[in-house]
C-alpha cells in the first residue's frame, strides 16, 4: 500500500532537484562561506545570494533587494507587521484586519493590542472574504496597516486584493498592505508591483522547498523595525549570517513551480472536483467557496467527527488534516470556519484535503473509497 499525502497546506514533499540542490552545497568545496566575508569564499557566497534575490524578483514582479530571507513565514509576517509599525508610529496605531488570519498575524495583531494599538477586525462572509463595505467605513487617517491573507490555509478562499488596494487608495493611500502569500505563492501569479502590496510574506516548504527558509517583500522606502539584531545584514532589517543553500533552494523551488503552474492549478482544479463530487454522494458538506483556490477542500462529514476520520484515514495511510497544523495539537474547532458563520457541528466534523502538483486521479479515487470504507464500517458499529 503507497503513501497518499493530502496535507499540502502544512508542509510539502521537498522535489528532486531541491533536495540535490541543498546536498550539493552542504557538500561542496567552496560552497559553505560567509556571505558577510571579505575573501573569496564570502564573496562566492554573496553572488549566489544575489542570484536567488534576482530570480525571486522576477518571478514575483519586485526588485532584488525588496527581498529579505528570514526562517519561515510566520517571521515574515510578524516582521513585516510588527516592523512596520513600529518604524512608522507617526503613520497611525489603527489597524484592519480579519478573524480569519493565521495565527502568526493574529499574534502578532493581539501583541500590538497590547502594546496600545487598535485593531479593527472586518466581519468575513460564507464566502470568507472581509465585508468590504466594512472596509471602507473602517479606513481613517490613523491607519497604518491592513493585513490579509491572500489564501486562507484552512478554506482556499481568496481575498479580493485588487478591490481592497482600489479602496485603500481612495480612501487612505498613505495606508500600507501587507499580504500573506504563503498559500497562494506558486498557485497564483503573483506580480508585486502591481498588486499594490507595500509587504508580503512567503515560506519554503509550502512550495516543495525545505523547511526553515522564508522571504519577506519590502517595498522600497517602506521602513521597517528589525526583530532581530546583531550584525545588520540584509541592510539591517533581519540580522544573522545568511542560509545561502536555503536562499538557493528557495528560488529553485520558485521557479519549478512557476513552470509548471498553469498546467498544475488545471489538473489540481479536476482533483479537487473529483474529491468533491465523491464525498457529496455521502451527504458530506463542502465548506470552502464555490470559488476557492483548488488546491484546499475543507468537507465536513455528517455524524463523524474530524479527529476520529484523520486517524482512521491514517491507518489506510492517507493523510490529512483538521485545522490549521499550526493549531491542530490544541484539539480545537476551526476558528476560521466559526468566523465565517458556519454552524458549529459542520465546524467540529471539518476535514482539509491540500493537494499539491504531485497528487493523481487514482489518489483521490482511492481517497473516496477508504472514506466510504469508513463510513461503513463505522455504521456497522453503531448499528
Amino acid at each position: 500500500m503507497f503513501l497518499i499525502y493530502l496535507d499540502n497546506s502544512a508542509t510539502t514533499r521537498p522535489l528532486p532537484e531541491v533536495a540535490a540542490y541543498i546536498a550539493e552545497e552542504l557538500s561542496g568545496e567552496e560552497s559553505y562561506g560567509n556571505p558577510g566575508s571579505l575573501h573569496r569564499l564570502g564573496y562566492l557566497a554573496e553572488k549566489k545570494q544575489k542570484a536567488a534575490s534576482e530570480t525571486i524578483g522576477k518571478i514575483l514582479g519586485c526588485l532584488p533587494e525588496e527581498i529579505y530571507y528570514t526562517s519561515c513565514g510566520s517571521e515574515s509576517v510578524n516582521t513585516a507587521i510588527r516592523g512596520y509599525v513600529h518604524a512608522n508610529k507617526r503613520a497611525g496605531r489603527h489597524i484592519i484586519s480579519t478573524h480569519t488570519e493565521h495565527k502568526a498575524t493574529l499574534e502578532s495583531l493581539k501583541f500590538l493590542e497590547e502594546s496600545g494599538y487598535e485593531v479593527t477586525y472586518l466581519h468575513v462572509g460564507r464566502d470568507g472574504k472581509p465585508d468590504l463595505s466594512e472596509l471602507e467605513e473602517a479606513i481613517r487617517p490613523d491607519t497604518a496597516l491592513l493585513t490579509f491573507t491572500h489564501v486562507n490555509n484552512e478554506t482556499g478562499a481568496i481575498l479580493p486584493i485588487a478591490e481592497i488596494d482600489r479602496i485603500r487608495r481612495r480612501k487612505n493611500p498613505n495606508t500600507k498592505i501587507h499580504l500573506d502569500c504563503v498559500q497562494s505563492l506558486g498557485k497564483l501569479p503573483i506580480r508585486l508591483s502591481d498588486m499594490g502590496v507595500d509587504l508580503a510574506s512567503f515560506s519554503g516548504h509550502k512550495i516543495h522547498s525545505a523547511k526553515g527558509s522564508g522571504v519577506l517583500f519590502a517595498k522600497k522606502n517602506c521602513r521597517i523595525s528589525p526583530l532581530i539584531l546583531g550584525g545588520g545584514q540584509q541592510r539591517g532589517i533581519r540580522s544573522g549570517t545568511e542560509s545561502v543553500y536555503l536562499s538557493g533552494a528557495f528560488a529553485l523551488a520558485l521557479s519549478l513551480a512557476e513552470k509548471s503552474r498553469e498546467e498544475s492549478y488545471l489538473r489540481v482544479t479536476m482533483l479537487k472536483k473529483k474529491l468533491s463530487e465523491g464525498l457529496t454522494d455521502l451527504g458530506a458538506t463542502v465548506l470552502s467557496p464555490d470559488d476557492a483556490l483548488p488546491y484546499v477542500v475543507n468537507v465536513s462529514f455528517p455524524n463523524f467527527e474530524a479527529e476520529t476520520m484523520l486517524h482512521a484515514l491514517e491507518e489506510k495511510d492517507i493523510f490529512v488534516s483538521t485545522v490549521s497544523a499550526c493549531s491542530s495539537k490544541q484539539k480545537k474547532i476551526s476558528y476560521v470556519l466559526l468566523a465565517m458563520g458556519i454552524d458549529m457541528n459542520l465546524s467540529k466534523n471539518a476535514v482539509r484535503f491540500s493537494f499539491s502538483r504531485f497528487n493523481t486521479s487514482e489518489e483521490i479515487e482511492r481517497t473516496v473509497l477508504s472514506i466510504h470504507e469508513v463510513y461503513n464500517k463505522y455504521s456497522v458499529k453503531r448499528g
